[in-house]
């Protein structure tokens, strides 16, 4: 008999869109893993940035990528808007990409896993049996990440964050590498007008007839 499948869900979408909060929810629900792998990119920024470095640099970001360790992804600073700038320019270097590719891959078939990020579905794991695409309006993706960078301390206006966010998107968007866009067969997801619960129930319904 042929090896039952991996339960990987690969959920990707851009910042703020709601898919971090559903991915820890769905992976409690399933008692799956969970790897959020934007921060595997934020740290590189950020170890980029503490180095003096430029992220647009190749050879400083792919060093940082290689050097990157566990503990890198439980600092403090890497919500910031400098570091989350930072993050999106690492990530477009095909060789930083290249370098933490087996660690999510290895992370999600040694038992199955729930992983977010921007290539999960297209890249990381093509082959996935749940693939979701979490979007929402760049107005209320920008309100959100507002909302959530001033209750942590964080000064910052609703228009620079509005700026900032959109030239992500357009970096995330058209990147020659692993370019952010919905997977063929992903189930796409606009959180505009929806609250935390009522996507959750629409993606684990989703999750559910998917796997079986």
């Amino acid at each position: 008999m042929d090896a039952a499948p991996v339960k990987i869900v690969a959920i990707d979408g851009p910042a703020a869109a709601g898919k971090g909060t559903l991915a820890r929810r769905l992976a409690a629900e399933l008692g799956l893993p969970y790897l959020d792998t934007g921060l595997l990119y934020r740290a590189v920024g950020r170890r980029v940035l503490d180095a003096g470095a430029d992220p647009a640099d190749p050879t400083a970001a792919t060093a940082a990528a290689q050097g990157l360790t566990a503990a890198d992804l439980d600092r403090p600073d890497l919500r910031t808007p400098e570091t989350a700038a930072a993050s999106s320019v690492v990530a477009a270097i095909p060789a930083v990409r290249a370098a933490l590719l087996d660690f999510q891959r290895r992370f999600g078939a040694a038992g199955g896993a729930v992983l977010d990020g921007r290539d999960i579905g297209s890249v990381i794991f093509p082959d996935a049996p749940v693939k979701l695409f979490v979007t929402a309006s760049p107005a209320a993706r920008a309100r959100r990440r507002w909302l959530e960078l001033t209750a942590g301390g964080t000064a910052v206006d609703l228009a620079t964050v509005e700026q900032d966010m959109a030239a992500r998107d357009a970096r995330d968007a058209s990147r020659d590498a692993a370019p952010m866009r919905p997977a063929a067969d992903a189930v796409v997801i606009d959180t505009t007008e929806l609250d935390a619960e009522s996507v959750f129930a629409l993606a684990l319904r989703t999750v559910r007839d998917r796997l079986g």
